[in-house]
This record gives C-alpha cells, sequence and structure tokens, in this order.
C-alpha cells in the first residue's frame, strides 16, 4: 500500500488512549473556550480522522496565504486550500496558550478538541478577497463558497490540536463514517492491490455508478471507496437520506 500522504505513517490527531482523553476532556472544561464556526469544526473532525495528515492543526496567516497563493504551505508542502480557525470574537481567549474548542452542530456545545494556541493574527478584509479569488476564482459573494468564507471571521487562531470528538458523525452516520486509518485498514484485510476512489458531495446516481465502473476497468482495479462528503445540497439533487 503506499504511504500516507506528507508522511511516513498516519498521524490523525484523535486522542484515542482512554486515560489521556479523560485528563484532556478534564482540562478542557477549566480552559478558556471558543465556539467554533461550522467550517473550523469541520476542519478539526477531518484532522483527527487523519484525512489532512500531514498536517498537526490549523494554519497560521503566512501558511493560508502561502496555500491560496501556490497550493504550497511556507515549507513547500502541497495543499489546495488553507485550514483555518478564523473567528469574529477573541475577548475569551485574549492572552491563553491553551484554549478548549466547541463544537457548533452538537447540542450543549461540547468540547470538539484542544488547542495550543501559537498565534492570533487579524486577517484582514483584502487579505480574505485575495483567498477567496484565489480559492474560489471569484470574490462574488453569490458564490455559496465565497459568501461563507468571507463570513467566517476576521482572527486567525493558529496552532496544532488534540481532537476529542467526531462530532456527530459516528452517531449520524454510524455505518458509512470511517476514518483514514479505518478505511486504510479495511483496503488491506480486503486484499485490494490497486484501488480506485470516487468522491461526490451529494448522492450518487446512474451517472456516478457508470464513471465507477469504467474507472474500474480501465484501471483493472480490484477495490472501490466512495468518500461521500455528502452536505448542503441544492434544488435537484437527490435527497440525502435516500
Amino acid at each position: 500500500m503506499i504511504k500516507p500522504y506528507g508522511s511516513d505513517t498516519l498521524n490523525p490527531l484523535f486522542v484515542y488512549d482512554p486515560k489521556e482523553h479523560d485528563e484532556l476532556m478534564h482540562e478542557a472544561e477549566n480552559l478558556p473556550s471558543l465556539m467554533l464556526n461550522s467550517a473550523a469544526a469541520g476542519n478539526a473532525v477531518m484532522l483527527g480522522a487523519g484525512y489532512f495528515n500531514p498536517l498537526t492543526g490549523y494554519m497560521n496567516l503566512a501558511d493560508a496565504l502561502s496555500v491560496a497563493d501556490t497550493m504550497k504551505t511556507t515549507e513547500g508542502l502541497f495543499w489546495p486550500v488553507p485550514i483555518l480557525n478564523l473567528t469574529y470574537n477573541i475577548e475569551a481567549i485574549k492572552g491563553a496558550k491553551r484554549i478548549a474548542l466547541r463544537d457548533p452542530n452538537v447540542e450543549g456545545h461540547p468540547v470538539l478538541a484542544v488547542q495550543d494556541v501559537e498565534a492570533i493574527e487579524e486577517v484582514s478584509q483584502d487579505e480574505l478577497t485575495h483567498m477567496a479569488e484565489k480559492i474560489f476564482g471569484t470574490t462574488d459573494t453569490e458564490h455559496p463558497g465565497v459568501n461563507t468564507f468571507m463570513n467566517l471571521g476576521e482572527f486567525a487562531i493558529s496552532g496544532p490540536i488534540q481532537v476529542l470528538s467526531f462530532s456527530y458523525f459516528q452517531t449520524d452516520f454510524p455505518d458509512t463514517f470511517r476514518t483514514a486509518v479505518e478505511i486504510r485498514n479495511e483496503i488491506a484485510e480486503r486484499g485490494w492491490k490497486k484501488v480506485v476512489a470516487f468522491q461526490t458531495r451529494n448522492p450518487m446516481h446512474r451517472a456516478h455508478e457508470e464513471l465507477c465502473k469504467m474507472a474500474m476497468e480501465r484501471t483493472g482495479a480490484d477495490g472501490l471507496v466512495i468518500h461521500m462528503l455528502l452536505g448542503k445540497l441544492k434544488p435537484g439533487d437527490i435527497p440525502a437520506p435516500v
């Protein structure tokens, strides 16, 4: 099997050790808290699951701008889009070296992760606009991605994180949610040698199925991984419960 991207071993940021997990949860209850936006919460889950290997946490402004401009971090790691923790309100975390990140998508807003704060940097409107232009190819706020990105916040909190929850993913999608480690393990257990992967943001339909079959036939693949990024749908999409 090929190596994980960017490192020899896969390094998910979720804390699996029960004792360490309990200690961090206890610590988090006494730390300054930051309510994440949905984008930053999603980034934390992906970091925890190992999908953003080899990143260790949220990018600083220099890395974010470098990624937007060149698709590379300042250290030269290829990365297509900035992984940021943006917020408008930093009053509760000013001066803090370590903070608890709370989940906006689960009732009661439980702790999602703990972050070491390396920097809190103000992001100017010009910098946000520049990144939006580079990422989406437009600054038109009618574009849903641009509109969301431009309203995530004006401060970037960077630094490594330790993830303590996969948010609602394990409870809402118990049969389909997999971490990167679990996917790699299942591929190995099935004995697949060449794998085709299909990533989709909406429920699959017959054309998607045919594309997957064609890809497998043309590459001689013996396995298929369907990576479902199901989120907000647009008019005409197959309903998610289907």
